[in-house]
């Protein structure tokens, strides 16, 4: 090991058990997050023990009394003078204390020596080593220079897609942060991991930003970026392959691509193929009325007018007896509005039947060919989320809706998973995904700290990561702001990744515990960077990630 400096423990700045200083030279290149080794104190049995400390801050120092001794040495001002005799300088490191192989955690003592850390004391310190239920996480890039290192980071599967532990939440600015590009390469680790370990995993993701999502089953064809993405492959144990056993879903038009960004060919080609299928809604059964709310969800109701309606609607009351199409619906509701009204409710004003009407309109006639009377060809997505298995992808394409109806549709998903995994579906038990991975990026939308707290999809999302984890319902959202987001909904994420980030955001509460320099880099991280935090690790981790292995992109 090298030696690189000594611990320093003075009346005011003294070691404790959590945290210590050393002195080192001034040119040795540290940086935030590296590993270093302290010879500590025998244990009972006689053994030298190691204590192991991550960097935190490190600073400069000189034996400079003030600035303006700094300005004098120089000739009074002279910015070419040449001084004979350089003044004593040394760097001072903080760090912080996240373990010791002989369980001891007394202050490490004054003097005692410190050393760059080995591959294997590195992956001990920062709870790495012997990881069971090894899944991808990402490679770490430990110290610069001749010493340089790079090493996997796994995570223990079950503290991200339970049982242990569950949900991932990831934060960061929009086209910077990389947010889905992380998300999805968790997702392939954990399909990698599923196959090879004959695990039963299902995902559904949400595509909500143009064809981002929707050639995930492609390899990337551009040789410079596979040249860059085989090597963390190699070093992480996974396949050089893109997604396997996708399936596409796009809202139903007549015109196809009224309501997707996809190519009109690639489409056709893929419904031929029945790798692609075009979903409706249907309104015939309680189950298509139950979703009614959804389409109300950012909408505020303080005095549960809305909810009154809908609740009217579904017990079949007053015209609403015998209605199975969304036409007849909307005529029904229209006559609701009309202060003569025969049958209307003396409960509900016209006003708010007006004010429901007017909400309704907006977004039927929106999607208007997607809410349909008849399935032809179409699928319904609770059809098709009942049937899932394991390793199979579905990918729900939402990005040219408008925002209700994309809220809409991923409300329909979640009660439909929710509903399948509490044993609504007739399959046996042992056909159903022991796990199924949700992706929803932009979860500001639905889970922020200004949705209306009546609104039934956040009501949803955090039945799910409160109690998804025992159900098997994993939750991975992405959004620009995690202070954004409902405390409950991150509180319950056991794994957060943060992305690059802007100043005010990083003085916001939840960045309250992050070390002052860990703060500052999180507003000058590259592309393929995260500074994550799960409850295996000791200490929080500046991680790299590849590109990703399929095509995000149109040629």
């Amino acid at each position: 090991m090298e030696t690189i400096g000594r611990i320093i423990a003075t009346e005011k700045q003294p070691s404790t058990i959590e945290e210590f200083t050393f002195w080192t030279q001034k040119d040795l290149k540290l940086k935030p997050f590296d590993v270093v080794v302290v010879d500590h104190i025998k244990d009972a049995n006689g053994e030298d023990s190691k204590t192991f400390g991550v960097v935190e801050e490190i600073s400069h120092m000189t034996d400079s009394p003030s600035a303006l001794a700094g300005y004098i040495s120089s000739d009074f001002g002279d910015v070419d003078a040449h001084t004979y005799t350089e003044r004593i300088g040394m760097n001072y490191v903080k760090c912080k204390v996240v373990g010791n192989d002989k369980g001891i955690y007394i202050p490490v003592q004054e003097g005692k020596q410190v050393h760059l850390a080995d591959e294997e004391q590195i992956m001990e310190a920062l709870g790495l080593k012997d990881v069971k239920n090894p899944l991808p996480a990402g490679y770490i890039d430990m110290y610069d220079g001749d010493s340089k290192k790079t090493l996997p980071v796994y995570f223990n599967s079950h503290f991200l897609i339970g049982p242990e532990g569950a949900h991932l939440n990831i934060s960061g600015i929009s086209g910077l942060a990389s947010k889905t590009s992380y998300a999805m390469f968790l997702m392939k680790a954990i399909q990698d991991y599923a196959i090879k370990g004959n695990e039963s995993v299902a995902f559904i993701m949400m595509n909500v930003k143009g064809t981002d999502l929707l050639r995930i089953d492609q390899k990337n064809e551009r040789k410079k970026e596979l040249d860059q993405i085989k090597p963390a492959y190699d070093l992480l144990g996974m396949e050089m392959k893109p997604f396997e056993q996708v399936k596409y879903f796009y809202p139903y038009a007549k015109e196809y691509t009224t309501y997707t960004y996809e190519k009109e060919s690639v489409l056709k080609e893929r419904l031929a193929n029945k790798t692609a299928a075009q979903f409706k809604y249907l309104f015939e059964t309680d189950e298509d009325k139950e979703c009614l709310d959804l389409l109300f969800a950012n909408v505020d109701d303080p005095n549960e007018t809305i909810e009154s309606i809908v609740n009217f609607i579904m017990a079949n009351s007053g015209s609403f007896n015998g209605v199975e199409t969304w036409e007849d619906f909307q005529n029904v509701v229209h006559s609701y509005t009309q202060a003569d009204k025969k049958n209307a409710s003396k409960e509900i004003s016209v006003m708010s039947w007006r004010k429901f009407y007017r909400l309704f309109n907006k977004s039927f006639q929106k999607c208007r060919q997607m809410f349909t009377n008849q399935l032809g060809n179409g699928v319904r997505l609770r059809d098709e989320i009942a049937n899932i298995n394991k390793n199979d992808v579905m990918v729900i394409d939402v990005a040219k809706m408008d925002e209700e109806s994309q809220g809409f549709v991923f409300g329909d998903v979640m009660r439909a998973v929710y509903n399948l995994k509490l044993g609504a579906s007739k399959r046996p038990d042992e056909e159903i995904p022991d796990r199924i991975v949700i992706f929803i990026d932009e979860l500001n939308k639905y889970a922020s700290n200004e949705v209306p707290k009546s609104s039934p999809i956040l009501h949803q999302l955090l039945d799910i990561t409160e109690r998804g984890r025992s159900l098997g319902i994993i939750l991975f959202g992405a959004e620009q702001f995690v202070s954004d987001i409902h405390r409950r909904v991150k509180g319950n994420c056991a794994t957060q990744a943060f992305g690059r980030t802007n100043a005010i955001e990083i003085t916001r509460e939840d960045f309250r515990f992050v070390p002052s320099v860990y703060r500052t880099m999180l507003t000058r991280m590259k592309q393929g960077e995260y500074i994550i935090q799960n409850p295996v690790f000791r200490s929080m981790l500046h991680i790299n990630f590849p590109l990703p292995i399929y095509k995000y992109y149109n040629d």
